[in-house]
């Protein structure tokens, strides 16, 4: 009963889209819809069980994180400062550009040496993430993963 059943994002946040980061958007959905964990201490603690529904926004630069149960009564909001997370956005964006770049012209060699940069950058801003959320919600890092994922298509601004 630990896990998100249910996921959505704000969509006034995203701004702008294209088909790579909705194809990307789209598959963190669905991994994380298919396998995650996740329990927020407060409420655990307070006697809300779940299975969770999540909706992340970004609001005044910082990532909102609401929290409620199956029938959709609000357990807990959480409201994280996105500072320490600017960097590795923009790092993560600029690879991607690259990655996207690369599979249409580069060699397979070339797409799997920016793949793995990729997955450096968003490995380490997973667990930045799974320290933000320390005390707060327990996860693992495959969830933080998928989370930071989405925390970087509400930072798409075209």
């Amino acid at each position: 009963m630990t896990r998100i059943t249910h996921i959505e994002l704000d969509e006034a946040t995203i701004l702008w889209r294209n088909a790579d980061i909705e194809q990307e958007r789209r598959i963190a959905i669905f991994d994380l819809k298919e396998e995650n964990v996740f329990r927020p201490l407060r409420a655990h603690a307070a006697g809300q069980e779940g299975p969770y529904h999540l909706r992340l926004s970004v609001n005044d630069g910082r990532l909102v994180l609401e929290i409620s149960n199956e029938q959709g009564l609000p357990v807990e909001t959480l409201v994280l400062g996105l500072g320490r997370f600017r960097r590795p956005i923009r790092e993560y964006f600029a690879i991607c550009d690259s990655y996207y770049q690369a599979i249409r012209k580069a060699t397979a060699t070339e797409i799997e040496t920016i793949d793995m940069a990729r997955r450096g950058i968003h490995n380490e801003a997973a667990e930045m993430l799974l320290e933000r959320l320390e005390g707060k919600v327990e996860t693992d890092f495959a969830t933080a993963r998928r989370l930071f994922t989405l925390i970087c298509v509400l930072h798409i601004r075209g």
